[in-house]
């Protein structure tokens, strides 16, 4: 699966522009604050039809503009897609894949398969659980379409129904119609934890053997998935926290509270673990990605780094590109100096200035 090409109009920073990419490895470099990200951030609303960084429609179009567009040209599987998505301040994005609309924007999930890796991703380990829960949510609706409806689903009544809790507070006679969205909320609910559990059963021994490798054999990681609630008992809950979440006027249980524990030789690192374990986990949790995706889909992802590099010492540099072959990468950084020495093979580069992508190539400089 790669990236063949991605065209922007009015997008962030980008008045317009077109960079295409080589099927290995591409270095997007320049100066902070110069768009760099904005084009990994493309890539992935090419995927997932979001940006990562959960910017609204309105705050991607460029200044002034009341629309931008995003058009990604993608193989996978010998087959050519392009993805065309149409922003706009005022109204529902548009989505198109080889011309044809498509009538909800997370039917594009499973056309691009997407890693994304920031620094942010390095203190996943330490975060809050609503950052595991993300990662849990987000490499899961991109390969398992059932997962995506009822995550999407649960959300919807978990909202509808939080709203009630709160009007039942002013309007008691209202307490009655809870019956309704409690049983769908189960329904979806009970789907989303057994999902969550499977996966984190089949993704633990992929991130395991990695942190092994890492830490050359001296630490034993073992992580499991921890449910707010038991699928079984999650009806019965609801019903036992119906008044306390009548006062809190939100919903005290279930999948949204989920988390995932990390140990390393019994010890719970999100707790006590030091910041090396901590971003070795957190790194051997990314790259396992790779592997799990690989599994399902019978081909590697997109991998986007957004300077990550830069955020770790030199052995994890070499650790995380050693795992990395065969596969597409977008890399962004603010110099490309020590990535040249490095065992990295780079097959283009490009330069971010005054707005456009200029591509370096040995001694010659090509604007695209």
């Amino acid at each position: 699966m790669i990236i063949e090409s991605i065209e922007l109009k009015d997008y962030r920073n980008y008045e317009g522009m077109k960079i295409e990419f080589s099927p290995s490895t591409n270095i997007i470099y320049g100066d902070n604050a110069r768009g760099k990200t904005n084009i990994l951030e493309a890539a992935y609303i090419s995927g997932t039809s979001k940006s990562h960084r959960g910017s609204r429609d309105k705050e991607i179009i460029r200044f002034d503009m009341s629309e931008a567009h995003i058009r990604t040209k993608v193989i996978k599987n010998d087959k050519n897609y392009q993805i065309d998505i149409h922003l706009k301040k005022n109204g529902r994005k548009g989505i198109a894949i080889n011309h044809v609309p498509l009538k909800r924007a997370s039917d594009i999930f499973g056309i691009l398969n997407i890693i994304f890796f920031s620094p942010e991703d390095l203190d996943i380990i330490k975060s809050g659980p609503d950052k595991r829960r993300r990662f849990m949510d987000s490499e899961l609706c991109q390969i398992n379409k059932i997962y995506l409806n009822d995550l999407t689903n649960y959300n919807k009544v978990l909202n509808n129904r939080n709203k009630l809790l709160k009007d039942i507070f002013f309007k008691p006679e209202n307490k009655k119609t809870l019956d309704v969205w409690d049983e769908q909320l189960t329904n979806y609910g009970k789907r989303i934890i057994s999902t969550r559990r499977r996966f984190v059963s089949e993704i633990a021994p992929i991130v395991s053997k990695m942190h092994s490798d890492i830490s050359g054999g001296r630490e034993e990681l073992s992580i499991s998935y921890e449910p707010d609630i038991d699928d079984m008992f999650f009806y019965d809950e609801l019903i036992r926290n119906r008044e306390k979440d009548i006062r809190t006027g939100s919903t005290s249980t279930g999948p949204h509270r989920d988390d995932i524990s990390f140990l390393i030789n019994g010890v719970d690192i999100r707790k006590y673990g030091s910041q090396g374990q901590q971003r070795t986990c957190a790194l051997s949790l990314k790259l396992s990605e790779i592997k799990l995706v690989e599994d399902v889909i019978g081909e590697k992802p997109v991998l986007l780094l957004d300077d990550v590099m830069s955020e770790l010492d030199r052995k994890r540099q070499n650790d995380i590109l050693s795992s990395l072959e065969d596969m597409q990468i977008l890399l962004t950084c603010t110099g490309v100096d020590e990535l040249i020495k490095s065992r990295l093979h780079i097959d283009r580069i490009f330069e971010i200035k005054d707005n456009k992508a200029v591509e370096i190539n040995c001694t010659n400089q090509e604007e695209v």
